[in-house]
């Protein structure tokens, strides 16, 4: 059975920085052939895409709205992948969550990610 969990949620004051983190079980032989991606559901929202990375990290992709703020990444070592979200700003707050995708493609479509994770808390007060 895969399981994503993340961590390192929280409360933040508008200017700061969160590093998310998933570690990803189940997946132990596959993982490093998995598209890996962020995406956040505000209140009363639809789940948006927030950024994506492909197995090798050789693809990476960004929403427009947290481009050159946020950063993905992976390590397939250890089965993990991670968001460094820096100069955060109320609209960010949200529940995140981590997905994983069989695709070996970028994907930016909820409906290509196969596992998903039960979501961090990213609260930003102003």
């Amino acid at each position: 059975q895969v399981q994503l969990v993340e961590s390192g949620g929280g409360l933040v004051e508008a200017g700061g920085s969160l590093r998310l983190s998933c570690v990803v079980s189940g997946r132990s032989l596959s993982f490093n052939k998995d598209t890996m991606a962020w995406f956040r559901q505000a209140p009363g929202q639809e789940r948006e895409f927030v950024a994506a990375i492909t197995k090798n990290s050789d693809e990476i992709q960004y929403a427009d709205a947290v481009k050159g703020r946020f950063t993905i990444s992976r390590d397939n070592a250890k089965n993990s992948v991670f968001l460094q979200m820096d100069n955060l700003q109320p609209e960010d707050t949200a529940v995140y969550y981590c997905a994983g995708s069989l695709h070996t493609i970028l994907i930016i479509q909820p409906r290509g990610y196969d596992w998903w994770g039960q979501g961090t808390q990213v609260t930003v007060s102003s």
